[in-house]
């Protein structure tokens, strides 16, 4: 697994000095709405991380946000890579962005990587070895009760009833007096910000695996609990994702559990 994990390390570098060098220039289209982007930018660092694997392990296979799937969840050898978290930032010229790329075995993520470019802050772990940020380890919080708790949040492009469930859940978080909310609008971010305590939680009703593969996989190595939106185990089939410390899980979960959950 180290062996992976540096492969993934150096290709998200690699792919976030192409971000770099592209900022602003990069040309904009739209995918499925104007609120959802895409640039010329994640096309090439996807190709830079691809290629970099591929070159490395012949016969693994990838799941990629631009590139579609050439595998399955349940392949022996996945990648699962998203590479540019936060495009729309990205486009905006937001210093807010990052590369997520995942090793899986049969389902089961193995290796995570989250690299933020602008800050050089590499995010990473291997299953059953801890969580690490520059190499250093990382822990989440200890606040015990939502009113010490600053909360990430983000939102899915559809602009009906997921927001507005979205919505409803931050005002039941108001209500119990936590310190504040952030919408950052990097979900693989906010999850290693979770892993290392600068958010105490966070929630997204509607996610894919290459959104939080990484990042969960950190948090759970850091020491914090991960589940979808219902409250159940996460895992690449999950949807959603509900990541806390550990201390205040249970009390942040009964608050934003998805409504009509059959396991609230």
């Amino acid at each position: 697994m180290n062996c992976y994990l540096q492969i993934a390390s150096d290709a998200a570098r690699a792919a976030g000095d192409r971000l770099l060098s592209l900022r602003g220039r990069a040309a904009i289209s739209q995918k499925e709405s104007s609120h959802n982007l895409v640039t010329q930018a994640d096309f090439e660092a996807e190709e830079i991380i691809t290629q970099w694997i591929s070159q490395r392990c012949e016969a693994h296979t990838f799941l990629c946000e631009e590139g579609g799937a050439t595998g399955t969840l349940q392949d022996p050898h996945l990648w699962v890579i998203d590479p540019l978290d936060a495009t729309n930032n990205y486009a905006h010229g937001i210093p807010h962005f990052c590369i997520s790329i995942a090793y899986a075995e049969n389902g089961v993520v193995r290796v995570g990587v989250v690299y933020d470019p602008v800050r050089q802050e590499l995010f990473s772990a291997v299953r059953g070895g801890g969580a690490f940020l520059n190499g250093q380890p990382i822990r989440p919080t200890c606040s015990n009760s939502l009113e010490q708790c600053i909360v990430g949040t983000g939102f899915f492009y559809d602009r009906g009833e997921m927001m507005q469930h979205t919505l409803d859940s931050i005002g039941r978080l108001f209500s119990r007096n936590i310190r504040g909310i952030r919408r950052m609008g990097s979900a693989a971010i906010d999850l290693c910000w979770v892993a290392c305590g600068r958010f105490d939680a966070f929630f997204e009703y509607r996610l894919a695996p290459w959104d939080y593969a990484a990042g969960a996989l950190i948090i759970a190595e850091a020491g914090g609990r991960c589940a979808d939106r219902d409250g159940g185990p996460l895992d690449l089939s999950s949807e959603s994702v509900i990541a806390a410390n550990g201390p205040v899980f249970g009390a942040f979960l009964d608050v934003i559990r998805w409504p009509g959950s059959s396991k609230a």
